[in-house]
């Protein structure tokens, strides 16, 4: 793999930036049109240096408060209860300031500055938080008024409408922007480890085959050798092959954004009392003489289900370990049927007498008897177990899902094999005339 310098650059997309610099422009307008407001009716107060006291503290905080409505960050929750604490000040300081008489259609000294208090702990908090805040300043607005007039509550609502739906909004925007960032994130991490996958299939696992290749012709103690190296190659390619093709969940939320695959890990796409994937339980079987080849969408099975039948196959494996010779090869195949999950261990061993399970079960023997009819049977399922002297031996591992969840994912007929099935006996050859024990 050679090597070279790649640069990133990352994009950050913000989707209610740009409602907080409207904010910003918002609380600078309304504060010169409160003042201008205020200048056009001033020989109307009676007291109009509380009006001006008021208005300089209003300009120096807006002015001085900028960098905090920049952004949802900066903008805390002390700025938030201070910015309404200044809003609510207003309104009750108008009476205060002679404003017996309602100027303009009934303004107050903050006139519609107070919007964008409340429009700030929408932006902040969602709607949740705009509604408290439009809340609190219906119930000033009334509380100073002294009455409930048509004006107040038309202007009340209008404040409660308007940041109960900027907040909503925003809570929407925010999730579609989570989820957005999260689809992003999932399609550079799968080009990457595709790129990875490509790389060590170039370099590093025809290394390792070439060295198996030579091992086994050269004999001796390179035949170990490469037999070492022919397992680390099935190992990697596993593990490639099982990076790119990993199960997924589907969020069909759509209060949280758009409609998304979540690539997720194996350990987290197999709940304890949830459906589990066989696959990822027989793939750690297949080595340099073992060869595993399953479809390519996960094959779900209950948990319970899928832990008695791994087992089962595991117990096949250990019986051709045992009985067919240290040369033997073994194959397993899963087949995900609509009705039923099948999975097939061959092997090319001697095969077995006839006559010999009744005798190793009359010896106290039971490894086939329980260790794989006796699981199956556990689950609802049948084992057959069929083979010819001279042919090696089939065991059948057949579960039917009436009583387990549905695959709603469509199966393929090619399925995924981790290792070339050279010289691997087909299924009609190993059980043509062969007696059924």
């Amino acid at each position: 793999m050679g090597s070279a310098t790649r640069r990133e650059r990352v994009v950050r997309m913000s989707v209610e930036q740009p409602l907080w610099r409207a904010l910003t422009a918002y609380r600078v307008l309304t504060m010169v049109y409160a003042i201008g407001l205020f200048a056009s009716a001033y020989e109307v107060y009676e007291r109009p240096w509380v009006g001006i006291a008021y208005f300089v503290v209003l300009a120096v905080w807006t002015l001085s408060t900028l960098p905090q409505v920049s952004g949802a960050r900066r903008c805390t929750k002390r700025f938030l209860t201070l910015d309404l604490a200044v809003a609510v000040g207003g309104i009750l300081l108008s009476p205060v300031a002679g404003h017996d008489r309602a100027v303009t259609g009934g303004s107050t000294l903050p006139s519609i500055w107070t919007a964008g208090a409340v429009l700030a702990w929408a932006l902040k908090g969602g709607w949740r938080w705009a509604a408290f805040a439009s809340v609190l300043i219906g119930v000033v607005n009334v509380v100073q008024r002294g009455d409930i007039s048509r004006s107040i509550i038309h202007n009340v609502l209008l404040v409660c409408i308007a940041g109960t739906a900027i907040g909503y909004v925003v809570e929407v925007a925010r999730a579609s922007e989570r989820t957005l960032a999260r689809a992003l994130e999932i399609e550079a991490t799968t080009r990457e480890r595709e790129r990875l996958a490509r790389d060590i299939h170039d370099s590093v696992l025809q290394v390792l085959a070439m060295v198996q290749r030579r091992g086994t012709a050269l004999g001796g103690e390179a035949a170990e050798l490469g037999r070492m190296a022919g397992e680390q190659e099935i190992a990697l390619r596993t593990l490639v092959t099982e990076g790119l093709r990993r199960p997924s969940h589907t969020s069909e939320d759509l209060s949280r954004g758009a409609v998304v695959r979540a690539v997720t890990t194996y350990a987290e796409a197999d709940p304890p009392q949830g459906p589990r994937d066989l696959r990822p339980l027989l793939a750690p079987h297949a080595d340099a003489r073992t060869t595993f080849s399953a479809p390519g969408t996960a094959v779900l099975m209950p948990a319970a289900a899928a832990r008695e039948l791994a087992a089962a196959v595991a117990a096949a494996l250990d019986n051709v370990r045992r009985h067919a010779g240290g040369d033997a090869r073994a194959w397993i195949l899963v087949e995900d049927e609509p009705d039923a999950v099948i999975v097939t261990v061959r092997d090319d061993g001697p095969g077995i007498p006839e006559g010999r399970l009744a005798q190793a079960e009359g010896e106290g023997r039971l490894g086939v008897a329980q260790s794989i009819r006796g699981r199956l049977r556990d689950i609802g399922g049948t084992a057959e177990l069929i083979s010819v002297p001279g042919q090696g031996t089939e065991v059948e591992l057949h579960v039917p899902k009436n009583n387990a969840p549905k695959n709603n994912a469509p199966t393929t007929s090619a399925p995924t094999t981790n290792t070339p099935t050279k010289n691997a006996p087909t299924k009609n050859a190993s059980i043509k005339n062969a007696p059924k024990k």
